[in-house]
């Protein structure tokens, strides 16, 4: 692939990144752990921030060293062999599809709230379409259109931040009473079922690793995309959340209303609710834009490697062919929702949510055979910290929120659908390994 030019630079690439993380399962979906979880919610934050740092910087120490298309998807298969190249890209192409087709159908019918006479089938069509065709015009003007609305999503999330804490520090209203709350109202296992849920808040960066070849200066840039990322992440998700336990008992939010509304609805303070729904929508279509890229670039490394069709194989600055059919496999997931029975929607959708954790593992351990083999990389220093403690923590961290899925209402079927998307993959992958 030509590498453009000029290529992303460090703000537009941490835009992207965030694009792609801040999404409805922060605006909405963090609702759930700040109920199960309480004040314990911004232990949760930290922790959870702590060991995606970890992670993002074995994959910047990756990336820096090889700035090659396709990022972990390539570096499983240089570390553990054709099998896990091919079992990890689409997985990972698959989960991001999957998820992206339950996107659509939320960003749809918040859609709809405006349009009450459009059907969500039609609304969700011009949606991916038009996500498709964004993205169908290249890097430069999708990363942005990625950097304006990422702006809008952190803007948001700042001001709510700004507004609570002159709430909050200026009197202006009744502050809830933190020490007549449970640090932990569901104990330790209401802490780690939200463990797993701000993890997935926190899920989207790998996109950093996939643009790398498209970036100037890798060397500089990723290191310094990353470190960005992670700054901006942890700081407004925990900020954030600390102002929402400091204004709403915890056990006043429920699933079906951003508690970032809620907080303020607590207080009759009203039009923040009626902003909110436009930001959720401009967020999910930032996440959908972001990740069609990342679709993309790893169907091109695929078909490069021979793991998908030849005719996917792009060899110019845009992934065509990549982009076309990545919008219509999003276009024919999203069809099966209205097509198949509910649970059975659910159970495939359910799936990505293991699929992230399945694919930062992989890349934990594919960094610490890179590291025992080569040790330190050639280009770029170390990248990841307290090295090899702070590998062993994630790995271990990850595992332990794979193993306590079950014990997470409506999680235990997304580990059930993820290890049998695992074991499909790996009973595909002996099928073609003779012809690949």
């Amino acid at each position: 692939m030509k590498k453009t030019a000029k290529g992303l630079s460090v703000f537009s690439l941490t835009m992207m990144a965030l694009g792609s993380v801040i999404g409805g399962s922060f605006f909405l979906g963090s609702a759930i752990s700040l109920k199960n979880a309480g004040p314990s919610i911004v232990l949760a934050y930290i922790l959870a921030g702590i060991i995606i740092c970890f992670i993002l910087f074995a994959l910047s120490e990756l990336t820096v060293a090889d700035p090659t298309p396709g990022s972990f998807q390539k570096f499983a298969r240089r570390e553990f062999g054709k099998g896990m190249g091919f079992i990890i890209g689409w997985i990972y192409w698959t989960g991001l599809v999957l998820a992206l087709s339950s996107e659509a159908v939320a960003v749809s019918t918040f859609i709809k709230i405006w349009f009450p006479n459009l059907a969500i089938p039609i609304i969700g069509l011009v949606i991916i379409v038009l996500v498709t065709i964004i993205n169908l015009l290249g890097t430069e003007k999708l990363s942005f259109l990625e950097s304006c609305l990422a702006v809008i999503k952190v803007l948001t999330i700042f001001g709510f931040i700004v507004f609570a804490y002159l709430l909050i520090f200026g009197n202006q209203i009744d502050l809830v009473d933190i020490k007549n709350q449970a640090f932990m109202p569901n104990g330790f296992k209401g802490l780690s079922g939200s463990m797993l849920i701000v993890i997935f808040t926190y899920a989207g960066f790998e996109i950093i690793g996939l643009a790398a070849s498209e970036t100037a200066n890798p060397n500089k840039v990723i290191p310094k995309a990353i470190l960005s990322t992670i700054i901006i992440l942890i700081s407004l998700y925990t900020l954030s959340s600390l102002a929402i336990i400091l204004l709403i008992p915890t056990n006043e939010i429920t699933a079906n209303i951003s508690p970032l509304v809620a907080a303020f609805d607590y207080h009759n303070i009203t039009w923040f609710g009626k902003v909110i729904n436009f930001i959720m929508v401009s967020a999910i279509l930032s996440t959908m834009l972001a990740a069609t890229f990342s679709l993309a670039r790893m169907l091109r490394a695929l078909a490069i490697d021979g793991f998908a069709p030849s005719f996917l194989k792009d060899i110019g600055d845009i992934p065509y062919r990549g982009i076309i059919f990545s919008g219509s496999a999003i276009l024919v997931f999203f069809s099966l929702s209205f097509v198949l029975p509910e649970q059975i929607y659910i159970f495939l959708v359910s799936s990505s949510g293991f699929t992230f954790l399945f694919i930062y593992l992989i890349i934990l351990l594919t960094h610490k055979k890179f590291r025992k083999k080569t040790g330190c990389p050639q280009k770029g220093s170390c990248q990841l910290p307290f090295y090899p403690y702070s590998s062993w923590i994630s790995i271990i961290g990850l595992v332990l929120f794979m193993i306590s899925m079950p014990f997470v209402k409506g999680q235990g079927s997304g580990l059930l659908a993820g290890v049998t998307l695992v074991l499909f993959y790996i009973f595909i992958y002996f099928l073609v390994r003779k012809k690949i």
